[in-house]
């Protein structure tokens, strides 16, 4: 969307939701933003599903292709690398083109690359399947976001945002027991096709419910809404914002981990460490995702007391996020008695850091929200894929000590445990420098 340039200073509106729907014009009717809102749920359910599904078939994928840790974890953080190459351009092509557009386009290189899963005979192609279903679903929960801006008011917007997430959360949770009970009847490889089917028939349903992106005019807009939907220049102001640097440490290492813990390792430490058998580990990852999935839903309902009450986001991942260091580290020095239900406190703790995510979006200037967004999802994935494919390289190297298997998991884990510490030290030094800054005096 281009458009002519204007003389003074961008002016932003004392709330972030004012000017979400006003300049366009075209809020839906209550039915069709629900019909809406099923279509995009059902295919970031499917999107969720993909990247925690890994976990559930690691025991299979190992056996059958003999697979490493590190080869485990690199194939596991293809889809993450995947989705990370596609994050800068999105918000550009989501502006431009509208989310009906680029998401069946994202959406038919997801369908690909589950069917070259499906016939992979190698772990190369394995990988490179994984990377294109990475990039393919990449555009799952950002496109209905935008969308949203513009379909939805801003109340609507909120609990549109807190359904998508437990949609997620939900999808997370069919990657384990039920992936686990269909394995033996239709098999890995059919697994996958029958998932790329179900892509194939969300997009179906994308196509023929989800609204045409209408351009705007410039020249139809007043003056204060055509600066506030200016497109940013480009992605430096974001990079160099001091928010944004402030919550880039936690983003990668911390929430990037999360993750990485919660769509992998989890299931490989149940196995090799806790003396799971597979079909235990797949009810464990089950109740991991429905924790997360009921701790979603519950910040969801507290997050608008809080920010009544003064709780900034910064301000409770500085008090909050310490829990989960507390229960990685016994984690670590419990080993094989750490079962699922420390995993699951661990992952619940950390949700501290999802807080962040918004924080930037409405820390920086409106018309950047959408550059905001994909910068740090694109630091988030980035992480998640360093974690991921880390933990697996270090497993495998610690061997040259000597040790067990299990001394390894727990070593490799502490090691991850450390950098969390070392990256939220950095965060809460910048938080203290901003926070002193700011008061009066």
């Amino acid at each position: 969307m281009t458009q002519a340039a204007r003389p003074g200073p961008v002016r932003h509106e004392a709330t972030p939701f004012a000017a979400a729907v006003a300049p366009f014009g075209d809020v839906l009717a209550p039915r069709a933003a629900v019909v809406v809102f099923l279509t995009f749920a059902l295919a970031y359910f499917l999107s969720a599903l993909l990247r925690a599904i890994t976990a559930t078939l690691s025991p299979t994928l190992s056996v059958e292709l003999s697979l490493s840790a590190s080869d485990l974890g690199l194939l596991a953080g293809g889809y993450f690398f995947g989705f990370a190459l596609t994050q800068l351009p999105l918000g550009n092509w989501l502006d431009r083109h509208g989310p009906r557009r680029v998401i069946l386009a994202f959406l038919s290189v997801a369908v690909l690359g589950c069917a070259a899963f499906a016939v992979a005979t190698s772990f190369s192609a394995l990988l490179a399947a994984r990377v294109l279903i990475g990039m393919g679903v990449s555009a799952c929960l950002m496109a209905p976001l935008t969308g949203y801006r513009r379909w939805l008011t801003p109340g609507a917007q909120m609990r549109a945002n807190s359904w998508m997430l437990m949609t997620g959360s939900f999808g997370m949770v069919a990657a384990t027991l039920p992936v686990q009970w269909l394995v033996p009847l239709t098999g890995w490889r059919g697994l996958f096709w029958a998932l790329g089917a179900l892509v194939a028939l969300s997009m179906v349903g994308i196509a023929l419910t989800v609204p045409h992106w209408r351009r705007v005019d410039p020249a139809t807009m007043s003056a204060d809404t055509t600066l506030a939907v200016a497109p940013s220049s480009g992605y430096g102001m974001i990079w160099r914002h001091a928010y944004f640097r402030q919550m880039l440490p936690i983003g990668f290492v911390n929430y990037g981990g999360m993750v990485a813990v919660q769509t992998l390792w989890a299931g490989p430490w149940m196995v090799k460490v806790a003396g799971y058998t597979p079909q235990q580990a797949a009810g464990g990852l089950f109740a991991i995702n429905l924790s997360m999935l009921c701790t979603f839903w519950l910040w969801g309902v507290v997050n608008p007391y809080l920010a009544r009450h003064g709780w900034q986001p910064e301000r409770l991942i500085a008090w909050g996020l310490p829990l989960s260091f507390l229960v990685l580290g016994a984690i670590v020095l419990l080993g094989g008695d750490a079962g699922w239900h420390l995993w699951a406190l661990y992952c619940v703790s950390c949700t501290f850091v999802s807080l962040s995510q918004p924080a930037v979006a409405l820390a920086l200037p409106a018309e950047a929200a959408g550059r905001a967004l994909s910068a740090y999802n694109l630091a988030i994935f980035a992480g998640v894929f360093a974690v991921q494919w880390g933990i697996g390289l270090l497993i495998d190297a610690l061997g040259v000590f000597g040790g067990s298997e299990v001394d390894r998991y727990r070593s490799a884990i502490a090691i991850f445990g450390a950098c969390g510490v070392l990256a939220y030290a950095a965060f809460l030094r910048a938080h203290l420098r901003r926070a002193a800054a700011l008061r009066p005096g």
